[in-house]
């Protein structure tokens, strides 16, 4: 399907007060291999991140409202009959959070043309009554639409690396997103950290196994010039982590001091349930 010449527009109704699309269509546009299903089985497994403003499921009329839009059958014929279940569907903010969810390469490049129609569609119905203030508010909402889309696909992306200075960069730019705690586990770990988190705003929690490469002695003199580190002792976890804030997490495929040594990835955590007990394991040896 080309999304650049597809009238988008046409696919946006007003439900509630609000420009929703269908799953049906997202689906088709978004090229989902299980069609609705595999809509639904994201969100099932990120609800947190769909409140009602971004998703909603319609009643038995407004379904028929939309049929009737285009002179299709209605629930009580020959089309509705065969439906199983009312559509869900989706508000500008839905469409970019599932997006993000959904992590495709289609959907990310998809989900910027939706969110351009959106903003047109509200351009168009309140067109007579625009001031120039509100003009340039609408035109803020679509910058801040995009940005954040942009976000959500930035802070999903898996990172590979086989360069050094370009993995280094990319481990300083996910700590300076912390805000109150960064948690890193480490087994191997050396000096060599210390010098990556000595200006960060934000305490950090380290755990390694490693007495020789990373000493009491080292900690002491480094918490006497900065002292926002605490260290712990423990080998009961093989693999790297970067926690923020006890919320979002990060798989590092190797020990922050041979990162891009030789090729290794950076991926962030999208399903909740590992993440959590990636969460709650860790918390565990720190005992908080």
């Amino acid at each position: 399907m080309d999304i650049e010449k597809l009238d988008i527009s046409n696919i946006i109704y007003e439900i509630r007060g609000k420009q929703v699309m269908l799953d049906s269509d997202l689906a088709k546009l978004y090229e989902c291999s299980n069609g609705t299903k595999s809509i639904n089985l994201a969100v099932k497994r990120n609800l947190e991140r769909f409140p009602e403003e971004f998703y909603f499921q319609l009643t038995l009329d407004e379904v028929n409202a939309i049929y009737s839009r285009f002179q299709i059958e209605t629930l009580n014929n020959s089309r509705g009959s065969n439906m199983k279940y009312l559509p869900h569907v989706f508000t500008e903010q839905g469409v970019a959070m599932l997006a993000s969810v959904l992590h495709t390469e289609k959907a990310i490049k998809t989900s910027i043309q939706i969110i351009k129609a959106f903003v047109s569609m509200r351009h168009f119905i309140n067109d007579n009554e625009y001031r120039l203030s509100n003009v340039e508010t609408k035109v803020l909402e679509h910058d801040n639409s995009i940005k954040l889309l942009q976000e959500l696909f930035e802070e999903n992306k898996e990172y590979f690396f086989d360069k050094e200075y370009d993995a280094y960069s990319k481990v300083l730019d996910i700590f300076k997103k912390v805000k109150n705690e960064l948690i890193i586990v480490d087994r191997f770990t050396d000096k060599s950290l210390l010098d990556m988190i000595k200006n960060l705003d934000c305490s950090v929690i380290l755990i390694t196994s490693d007495k020789s490469k990373i000493s009491k002695l080292d900690i002491e003199k480094y918490n006497n010039t900065y002292n926002n580190l605490i260290v712990y002792y423990d080998d009961s976890i093989h693999d790297r982590y970067f926690i923020l804030d006890r919320n979002c997490v990060y798989l590092c495929g190797s020990s922050i001091n041979y990162i891009g040594y030789r090729g290794s990835s950076i991926i962030m955590m999208n399903d909740i349930d590992t993440k959590n007990s990636v969460i709650n394991k860790i918390l565990k040896i720190i005992k908080v």
